[in-house]
């Protein structure tokens, strides 16, 4: 096959005239072009009709079993970059088992990770697409970065990061989508190697006489010789009479169930004390009984030394448990270490009482905590929890603690207050995971050192009372606004503060007030002074991740006239929301005429109750007749009283109009409600 691949020309920006480099195990069609410093990784398919130019930005790769299929572009700019999995500038990365189908553009500065599908004539561009994404046909993605496990419906236009971070995650039925065209397309690969391979083509002829179905002409001899290795396997783990505890097998079930693979690594006395650790042979079977076979062999194999089990997560490559399951003295599984080195002993936290009445001072976990366990395996998630002391705690570096193994809620809050006696002390969180798409879903501080053990969560506003707050005139951000600080803040993410005035926030002009450092009570400081500084204004909170550069969240925590939505203590109490609401209505003068029925109030409260987001629309009577309407300022909060605050600001500025309140489904991209709340007088 002549591959129709050519240097880079000379340019004013480069003059290096960099080549392809193509793996010998990808198939690149000879219809297709590639010019210039283009990495193609083993595996890949290259169909007709590509066109893969690195003559202005450069350069590009592409990772092992990608397929690049007919009619793809892939072009950079000269300028602009990403960085590679290899800490590499690129102009493209497309990561591994990815499929870029029909007609599609890629055109740099581009990311695309691993596992990514990206539909027909959809268009990337000055974009990162994280792992696991699926794009569909049709899509615009321009100027963001969507996170991993996002799902992007066909014909849509993605162009802002708040459009990209409210997707859809991506559904089990759809991962198996992508898996399946991968899985095409690495046989279209073989298929297109084996017809250039005349050797490869007679033993297919061969085999087709036979009436043998296989993909690469010799699949008999492998399948034989997988069953011989079977049984030699199955020989040596007999002989040894090695049998994993119950403690093991449960850990290997769990962790294939999640979708991990399973390792093993041995080290004998001298290696051990040096942390020196030698890996096994590979396990690459994902069914249980062999995986158990092969851990049995494993022991047997390296009797006298010591042996721990690793769980990988084969798609963010790192190991997610370390597990010791043999010593030399030959007793597997009875000492099990994590990979932080503290012990783990499921069955001695669950069994040992004291832990849940004597063990933690002053009782039991908050109810508050409590809830949010109850909430997570009502869900299905799984329950986690890190500790750190002060230094790791200043520097964001956490340790597992041992894993929560209980799925009825008495039985995982006891293992978590036993936790907390344990790492009293020291900082505490509860994590919450989604074992499908194997992701955090919750960061929860449930410990600082002082507490004893017990959990109190601070509101940042305690020592101050509503009244207080309203009688000085200061505006002051406490109750859940000081949750939610703290929150941001243990997670490690920048806290920053924007501010518009009426005309900006109409037009979602924001202005940046900076950043604010400092631990959380020093963060909460600088917040109330910006809004005693901008009292006449809009203010709002803005979380940031800085690791991920994106944000995280966007709360409005100030209103003209109002002052900070959220000045209220901790000890007000629920009972007194629908009074504050009230009063938060009645303080502004602007609005008094336009207070929304107490239906419309309901109708916000079901909707937000069920997740949906709020938006408004109005028209004179002319567009009213046509049933043209025009959008008001979108509402971003998620609050109820902020949302009804947002609508009846709607309705004082547009009197004498129609006004309807929408109601959006975020995951599906569909309204599901469409109410007039105003008509002119």
């Amino acid at each position: 096959m002549v591959v129709r691949s050519e240097a880079a020309p000379p340019t004013p920006w480069s003059k290096a005239l960099a080549e392809p480099r193509i793996d010998e195990t990808a198939y690149v069609h000879s219809f297709s072009n590639i010019i210039g410093d283009v990495w193609v990784g083993p595996d890949v398919l290259v169909a007709p009709g590509t066109s893969i130019r690195a003559d202005e930005g450069a350069p590009f790769a592409i990772g092992e079993g990608t397929n690049i299929q007919d009619g793809v572009v892939i072009h950079g700019l000269e300028e602009g970059r990403v960085v590679g999995e290899d800490q590499k500038e690129y102009s493209v990365w497309i990561g591994e088992d990815t499929c870029i189908t029909h007609m599609a553009l890629i055109h740099g500065p581009c990311y695309i990770g691993k596992h990514c599908f990206i539909g027909f004539r959809s268009t990337v561009f000055n974009a990162r697409v994280g792992d696991d994404c699926i794009v569909m046909m049709h899509a615009l993605i321009q100027d963001v970065e969507i996170p991993q496990g996002k799902y992007i419906p066909s014909g849509s236009v993605i162009t802002n990061q708040q459009q990209a971070d409210r997707l859809p995650d991506v559904q089990e039925s759809d991962r198996k989508f992508a898996h399946h065209v991968v899985e095409i397309n690495e046989a279209l690969r073989a298929g297109y190697k084996c017809a250039k391979d005349a050797n490869c083509i007679t033993q297919v002829r061969k085999e087709g006489k036979s009436h043998q179905t296989t993909s690469n002409g010799n699949g008999a001899r492998v399948q034989q010789q997988t069953l011989s290795n079977n049984g030699k396997g199955e020989n040596r783990t007999n002989k040894g009479g090695t049998i994993l505890k119950t403690e093991a097998i449960e850990q290997v079930r769990h962790l294939l169930r999640q979708g991990y693979q399973i390792g093993t690594e041995h080290a004998d006395k001298r290696r051990f004390s040096r942390n020196s650790w030698q890996n096994c042979a590979p396990i690459k079977d994902q069914q249980e009984r062999n995986v158990i076979a092969a851990l049995e062999a494993c022991l047997v194999e390296h009797a006298g030394e010591y042996v721990r089990l690793i769980g990988i997560d084969p798609r963010a490559r790192r190991r997610v448990s370390e597990m010791t399951i043999q010593t030399p003295e030959d007793q597997p599984s009875q000492s099990y270490s994590s990979g932080n080195g503290s012990s783990y002993r499921p069955a001695s936290r669950q069994s040992n009482p004291s832990y849940a009445s004597g063990g933690v001072s002053n009782g039991q976990l908050d109810r508050n905590v409590t809830e949010q366990v109850r909430s997570l395996l009502n869900q299905g998630y799984q329950i986690g929890v890190e500790h750190a002391d002060k230094r790791r705690f200043s520097r964001n570096s956490w340790q597992n603690g041992a894993p929560i193994q209980s799925r009825q809620v008495s039985g995982a809050v006891s293992e978590l207050e036993a936790c907390l006696a344990e790492y009293s002390g020291e900082y505490v969180r509860l994590i919450g995971i989604d074992p499908k798409a194997r992701r955090r879903v919750l960061e929860l501080l449930i410990q600082e050192p002082g507490q004893n053990g017990t959990t109190q969560p601070a509101s940042g506003g305690g020592q101050r009372t509503s009244g207080q707050s309203h009688q000085q005139g200061q505006p002051q951000a406490g109750g859940e606004i000081a949750e939610q600080v703290r929150s941001l803040v243990n997670q490690g993410y920048n806290i920053g503060v924007e501010y518009a005035d009426q005309r900006r926030f109409r037009r979602n002009s924001w202005q940046n007030a900076g950043q604010l450092k400092g631990n959380a009570n020093q963060v909460l400081s600088e917040l109330n002074r910006h809004l005693a500084e901008h009292p006449k204004d809009y203010v709002r909170l803005v979380g940031v991740d800085p690791k991920a550069k994106r944000r995280v969240v966007e709360t409005l925590i100030q209103q003209p006239g109002q002052g900070s939505n959220n000045g209220v203590s901790a000890s007000t109490g629920a009972a007194s929301a629908t009074d504050q609401r009230s009063s938060g209505q009645r303080q502004n003068g602007a609005r008094s005429n336009s207070k929304l029925d107490q239906n419309t109030v309901q109708q916000v409260r079901n909707l937000l109750q069920q997740g949906y987001q709020i938006g408004t629309e109005h028209a004179d009577k002319r567009r009213f007749s046509r049933n043209s309407w025009q959008s008001c300022s979108p509402i971003e909060s998620t609050r109820e009283g902020e949302v009804l605050s947002a609508l009846e600001g709607c309705l004082a500025d547009h009197q004498g109009e129609y006004v309807r309140l929408v109601g959006i489904d975020p995951k599906a991209k569909r309204r599901v409600l469409e109410t007039t709340i105003q008509q002119p007088a």
